[in-house]
């Protein structure tokens, strides 16, 4: 079994997503089986820690001022940028503006990657953790 802190998770089956927010914890992977006719039947789920409310939260300000959206406009972290008028341009420039604004360095193959608000905190998040462990 592994113990892993998280502030925040998202735990994946292939029916539904639920997403837990709340106070630092430990989150312990366990896996389980169910046994049908004799055959054992493995659940899996997929397990990802999740950015910081206030990672994503600047990422979507960062978000509507790069595309130039409305103060009433929507942008919520599975928001895809494509979705909110984004093209490859725009995208690159949002890239850009999030390196800048947390004093990372996103690779071209993890900024094609990224097409939603989350994917792009989700990413921030693990640069400036690695960033910050090799200071």
């Amino acid at each position: 079994m592994a113990a892993v802190p998280v502030t925040c998770v998202r735990l994946t089956t292939s029916m539904h997503t639920n997403q837990i927010i709340g106070k630092p914890s430990t989150l312990k992977l366990v896996s389980f089986g169910r046994a049908t006719s004799g055959l054992s039947r493995l659940s899996r789920f997929q397990i990802s820690c999740a950015a910081k409310p206030e990672t994503v939260t600047k990422v979507c300000e960062i978000v509507k001022t790069q595309l130039a959206l409305s103060a009433d406009s929507v942008v919520e972290p599975d928001s895809k940028f494509s979705a909110l008028g984004a093209d490859s341009l725009d995208t690159v420039e949002i890239v850009m503006t999030l390196e800048e604004e947390f004093g990372i360095s996103v690779e071209e193959e993890n900024s094609q990657n990224i097409t939603t608000v989350q994917e792009a905190a989700d990413l921030i998040e693990k640069l400036v953790e690695k960033k910050n462990a090799t200071a």
